[in-house]
Order: C-alpha cells, then sequence, then structure tokens
C-alpha cells in the first residue's frame, strides 16, 4: 500500500512539472486552439443539427404509419358499435386501427428539401472550416509576435551587456583621471536607459504570451510558453506567382468562397420550394381497423340472445379496412404563394451579390497580401542595411571613444542608434515572415515555421 501510494504521487509530481516545463510549437498551439476553441464548438453544434434537419427531409419521403387504440364505457342509452343497435344497459366497447399515408407529389418540394438540407450540411462544413483557417491566422499571428519580443529582450539585454562593460572601463579612467565624471554620468544614463527598455520588452513577452494563451482558451499564464527558438526568413518561391494566379488558386479552395456559394445555391432551392406550392399534392393513405363490444346479439333465427363472441373473434369479426387517395388542388390564397416565389427570388439575389462581394473581398485581401509581402521584405532587406552601417558607425565611435576622441553623449547616441536599427530589423523580419505565411496559405500551403 506504502509503495503504491508512492508511486502515485511520484507520477503526480513528473506530471505536474512535465505540464509546466512543456514549450509549445506553432503546430500544436494551431491544434489546440482549433480542438479547444469555443466558437469551433458551436459551429460542429450548427452542424449536428444541420444533419438532423437533413434526416428530417428524408423521413419526409417516407410513408407515415400511425396507430391507435381507445376503450369506452358507456351507461344509460348509447349504441353498439358492432351492431350499430341501442342499448340501454352499462356497455364496455374498445376499437383499434392502424393508419398509413404518403405523399406521392407535393410539387416536387420534398425532393426539393431533401436537396436543400444536403446543401445546407455543406454550408455548415464549409462555415466551421472558415473558422479554423481564421484560427490557424490569428495563432500564427500571435506566435510570431512572442518570437519577435523574445529577440528584441535578448538583443536588449546584449546591449545592456556591452554597455556594463563600458561603464566599468569609464569609471577605472574616470578614476584615473582619464575622462571627465560627465562621461560615466552619460554612460550611466544610457544604461539605465535600457533597463528601462528590457523591462518593457519583458512585459511585452509577458502580454504576447498571455494574448496567445487566451487564444488557446488556456488560463494558466505563467506556465504557458512557447519553444525557444529563432527563426530565419523561410525559403519560399510564392512570389513566382502573380496576385492573379494566387486569387485563382484561392478562388478554388477557400472556405469563404464556398460558404458564400453555398448560401446562393441554398436561395436557389429556397426558389424552388416556393414554387413548389404552385402544384397540386397528391397523397395516398391506408386505414385498417377494428372494434369490441361486450355485448351480445339477437339471432331472429331464434329469437334468443346470443352471448357476445369473445374479444379475439371479435377482432376479426369486426375489422376492416379503407383506403385511397387524395388530390389539393391551390386555386387562390391571397397571393401568398406568389409573395413568397417573390420574396425567394430576392434572396437569391442577395445571396448573388454577396457571393461577388465576398470574391472581390478576397481579391482585393490577396493583392494587399502580395504588396504587404513585397514590402516587407524590402523593409526587412532596408533594415538589415541600416543595422549594418550602424553597427559599423558605433565600432568607429566605440574606437574613438576609448582613446578619448569622442564624448560620452555622442558615444551614447551612435549607441542608441544601433538599438534602434536592431529593434527595426526584429519587427520587420517577423513582419515579413508573417506575411509570407498569410500569401502561403491564400496558394493553398498550410501554416507551418519548418
Amino acid at each position: 500500500m506504502k509503495y503504491t501510494i508512492t508511486t502515485i504521487l511520484l507520477f503526480l509530481v513528473v506530471g505536474t512539472t512535465w505540464a509546466q516545463n512543456k514549450k509549445w510549437t506553432l503546430e500544436e498551439c494551431v491544434t489546440y486552439a482549433v480542438e479547444n476553441n469555443l466558437s469551433v464548438e458551436q459551429f460542429e453544434l450548427d452542424l449536428e443539427n444541420a444533419r438532423v434537419d437533413k434526416s428530417d427531409a428524408i423521413g419526409g419521403l417516407l410513408p407515415r404509419i400511425n396507430s391507435n387504440i381507445s376503450v369506452a364505457g358507456n351507461t344509460g342509452l348509447s349504441f353498439d358499435p358492432t351492431t350499430n343497435q341501442p342499448v340501454t344497459t352499462t356497455i364496455l366497447t374498445a376499437n383499434g386501427g392502424v393508419t398509413s399515408s404518403l405523399t406521392l407529389f407535393d410539387g416536387l418540394r420534398n425532393i426539393n428539401r431533401l436537396n436543400r438540407a444536403k446543401l445546407n450540411d455543406m454550408a455548415n462544413q464549409y462555415r466551421l472550416e472558415n473558422l479554423k483557417d481564421d484560427i490557424r491566422l490569428n495563432v500564427a499571428q500571435a506566435y510570431l509576435q512572442i518570437i519577435s519580443n523574445k529577440e528584441a529582450l535578448k538583443v536588449s539585454k546584449a546591449q545592456y551587456a556591452v554597455t556594463e562593460q563600458d561603464l566599468k572601463r569609464t569609471k577605472e579612467l574616470v578614476e584615473s583621471g582619464v575622462v571627465p565624471r560627465g562621461d560615466l554620468l552619460e554612460l550611466e544614463a544610457t544604461a539605465a536607459n535600457q533597463e528601462q527598455q528590457i523591462v518593457n520588452n519583458e512585459g511585452l513577452v509577458l502580454i504576447s504570451r498571455i494574448n496567445l494563451a487566451q487564444l488557446l482558451q488556456i488560463t494558466d499564464y505563467d506556465n504557458f510558453d512557447i519553444v525557444d527558438e529563432s527563426f530565419e526568413i523561410p525559403p519560399s518561391e510564392i512570389l513566382n506567382n502573380s496576385a492573379k494566379t494566387i486569387f485563382a488558386k484561392a478562388l478554388e479552395f477557400r472556405n469563404d468562397i464556398k460558404f458564400s456559394e453555398s448560401l446562393m445555391e441554398l436561395a436557389e432551392k429556397d426558389v424552388e420550394l416556393a414554387k413548389g406550392a404552385y402544384y397540386p399534392t397528391l397523397g395516398a393513405f391506408f386505414n385498417y381497423n377494428t372494434r369490441y363490444s361486450d355485448q351480445g346479439g339477437f339471432d331472429p333465427a331464434t329469437g334468443t340472445l346470443v352471448p357476445a363472441e369473445s374479444f379475439t373473434n371479435q377482432l376479426w369479426i369486426n375489422d376492416g379496412i379503407s383506403y385511397g387517395a387524395q388530390m389539393n388542388i391551390p386555386i387562390f390564397n391571397g397571393w401568398s404563394t406568389r409573395n413568397s416565389v417573390k420574396r425567394s427570388q430576392i434572396s437569391l439575389e442577395k445571396a448573388k451579390v454577396q457571393l461577388d462581394q465576398d470574391k472581390l473581398a478576397l481579391e482585393s485581401t490577396v493583392n494587399q497580401a502580395y504588396v504587404d509581402v513585397t514590402t516587407f521584405r524590402k523593409s526587412y532587406e532596408a533594415a538589415e542595411k541600416t543595422l549594418e552601417a550602424r553597427t559599423l558607425a558605433y565600432q568607429y565611435a566605440k574606437e574613438r571613444f576609448d582613446v578619448g576622441l569622442m564624448n560620452s553623449f555622442d558615444f551614447g547616441q551612435a549607441q542608441a542608434r544601433v538599438d534602434d536599427a536592431a529593434a527595426n530589423v526584429i519587427r520587420a523580419k517577423y513582419e515579413y515572415i508573417f506575411r509570407l505565411k498569410i500569401l502561403e496559405f491564400f496558394f493553398g500551403i498550410p501554416i507551418t515555421l519548418n
């Protein structure tokens, strides 16, 4: 018993430690977000509801079968249902039957209802997948933001470490009387500013981690973190395709477009359903019934009362069958059918307009994404060149500062320009990666940083 309890506690400790030390990859974040998002769960329930509607439509093509049974007692004057003769004694009767009906024709509305239910099922699937696409993009953006903030934090800490070395050396020079104390004060101000930047970057890392955790609906913010790694610009041939080519490819698989197309097809089915009310409806029915009475009958041949037949025998003796067909022909219904058709046609036109608007919006988004990739690539390349130039200028300034040919204020300015350039490189880098992933996503390439 003691050994078992120790083993359980060991597993609990190991499991807790593993959970706290877990680092999430982008793929894990995307998968988890899609599987646990509340909106996804809501849309999945809508999809289940659409499938129930589909089952209803299938049921509308099948015959309906119902049964009934009743038992009654009467005292005083009443009619025996088995003989249709009046009786004045207490009588116990029973009736039962089975009825079946089938719609043979109703203007093809039953067929159109089934087809519409199938389309609605598909529309809800596209709606669900479109939501998942949006979640994937949002998670990727939040994930890259954490990486960007972490890299900025690393750079600010590295720059502060260099400044600390300069401070130590400058203190020695001040104490020996080689440089004035004002240079030390300027460096101390620079170091204080860098410490503030480190604190700000730590706050940005924390906020970006919380933002991603909230997208994943994880509440343990303290222990949530992503894999500690930086990413280089991934190789991509997406710009070998024109924006027009990418848009044409997006039209083929984008779930938001498929959803809009499904809504238009649903509107077309609604028009057909409304027009079906112009036609006659034809149905068939079949009915089997029987009855029982505890009263005996009068036998005219003998002039005596005959005891009642047994319950089982009366079910066979008193049964009957009825069957037939019924047709309803619409003649005039206050223009309700005509107006219903008009409303459905208006809804169809609105669905067509919405589809055109969604295509235009997608084309605009693709073009913007294409321009963004080109722009941010150039911005990143320019930021790298700026950082390289600022670094060379800083190295030259440091050499002059070390030999006393530059004051601490000018040296601090050179260092600040390097800090800004390094931060701009990080921002431009991850902005470019994210824009690149968006454009690839429109081309059907899954989001991954591998």
